[in-house]
């Protein structure tokens, strides 16, 4: 059957849109791209610098006095990585590791500032929210076309498609514990004649911390569940060793980096858990 009306050439448009930009702000694109590349090979070369087994063993210590004495975590991430090291996943992992940290950072140092403004200001969070509705519901797969386009192949357009997935818990999270702030704490930050920095870094902050903190696990999580995607894209790390293992159907290799990105989120997870406040 034939539509009511003509085809409405909004793909076209859109695609005329994506050449435009490319073509106009190539120079900034080519920028932010070495920005990303640089901050993806510091974290890579920080996680691959030491030895494996100091690298555990550090990891252990930090973890136990991190999440205050907690043995169960430490463990849970030492034996984690020592399985991961056993499977000659090391370098696969730190890779990917660095890939999810990076995201993260970019995503929460975005994040949290919009989120922000959100609590502060119900017409930004009216503004934002289609914009955040859009980015979670649209299919992972779409954010690596425009990608691709501006940032060719390999990590950086990997990195970017896994920062706009992953963001939008972050902001969410972030708006919902300010505005969970008691009323009564604020009125007494301005009876006290706090500035509105010193209320939202002395009390809004510190009590909406668990809840930020909830966003930041999620935002890890996703980016984790973006690795396999963008390998797709020429993305480094477990999620290549994935998709080589369905591309040549080896089970084998795909069952033991699936498994890698398994025990990367139950560490990540715990730890994130264990470094939110009670």
């Amino acid at each position: 059957m034939s539509p009511l009306l003509p085809k409405m050439p909004l793909g076209d448009f859109v695609e005329d849109a994506v050449n435009w930009i490319d073509a106009a702000f190539g120079f900034i694109l080519d920028g932010i791209s070495g920005i990303l590349n640089f901050l993806l090979g510091l974290f890579l070369d920080i996680l691959l610098y030491l030895p494996n087994w100091l690298f555990i063993v550090l990891f252990i210590v930090a973890a136990y006095f991190l999440t205050r004495r907690n043995w169960k975590i430490a463990a849970i991430g030492g034996i984690g990585f020592f399985v991961l090291d056993n499977l000659q996943l090391w370098s696969a992992s730190m890779q990917t590791l660095a890939l999810v940290i990076s995201s993260a950072v970019i995503a929460m140092t975005i994040g949290i500032p919009v989120g922000i403004l959100s609590a502060k200001n119900d017409n930004v969070k009216s503004a934002i929210k289609p914009i955040l509705d859009f980015m979670q519901t649209m299919p992972p797969f779409v954010y690596l076309i425009p990608a691709v386009i501006f940032f060719g192949l390999g990590n950086v357009p990997g990195l970017i498609a896994t920062i706009v997935f992953a963001m939008p818990p972050g902001i969410r999270l972030t708006d919902l514990g300010i505005r969970q702030v008691p009323t009564e704490l604020v009125e007494v930050a301005d009876a006290f004649g706090s500035t509105p920095m010193q209320k939202l870094v002395k009390v809004q902050l510190p009590v909406a911390l668990q809840t930020i903190m909830t966003g930041v696990n999620q935002v890890i999580m996703l980016s984790l569940s973006m690795v396999v995607i963008a390998s797709m894209i020429g993305a480094r790390g477990l999620g290549l060793q994935v998709l080589e293992g369905i591309n040549k159907v080896d089970i084998g290799l795909g069952f033991e980096a699936g498994l890698g990105i398994v025990i990367i989120a139950i560490i990540l997870d715990r730890l994130t858990q264990g470094l939110t406040p009670e």
